[in-house]
């Protein structure tokens, strides 16, 4: 039930805003009472927190994984980056616009954790970038925190216009981005 109320929750906050929607709608929606709702949460405000958590959670650990994976060059593991983000609007868009649009309206503690991990995920960037270019595999007059900066600014804007069911694919966009990026941070 716990999921199902999350779940619910992210449709409504997307379609009408967290401030807007009220935990009588969630619960409407769900046939179930606000007690069944207090059960699982507090508050409106921490199964915003936990919809966040979860949301950057998933991408750290799925960042760490292609950070870990030592047969991917440098370039890879950026291109690999980017795909992840892309295809993470086709299976996670609406969590993914929650999480960047409802942020302002968690409490400041909640707002520092959450801003801590999404500075981890761009430092994780960063280092590849700095590795790249160690390595000879990217510029080395590059700005790595402005690079990490950028690709981020490009994907993650992609969440207000990309339909992945559209012309262009989740593989397709992510190879645009990608040369995009690599093309102008390469060596060769």
């Amino acid at each position: 039930m716990k999921e199902q109320i999350t779940q619910q929750s992210i449709q409504l906050f997307e379609e009408k805003g967290f401030s807007q929607t009220s935990i009588q709608d969630i619960v409407d929606a769900l046939h179930v009472t606000k007690g069944t709702f207090y059960y699982y949460f507090s508050s409106k405000e921490q199964l915003l927190m936990d919809i966040h958590l979860q949301y950057i959670d998933h991408l750290l650990m799925r960042q760490q994984q292609i950070l870990d994976n030592e047969s991917l060059s440098h370039r890879e593991k950026v291109t690999e980056i980017i795909l992840m983000l892309i295809k993470d609007i086709k299976d996670k868009g609406s969590s993914g616009r929650v999480f960047f649009r409802e942020i302002r309206h968690l409490n400041n503690k909640n707002i520092d954790k959450i801003k801590k991990k999404r500075n981890q995920f761009r430092l994780n960037i960063e280092d590849v970038v700095r590795s790249g270019m160690e390595a000879g595999e990217f510029k080395e007059d590059l700005r790595p925190d402005m690079v990490a900066f950028g690709i981020l600014g490009v994907t993650n804007y992609s969440y207000n216009w990309y339909k992945p069911d559209g012309e262009v694919t989740p593989d397709e966009l992510a190879t645009i981005f990608s040369n995009l990026v690599l093309t102008g941070i390469s060596v060769d």
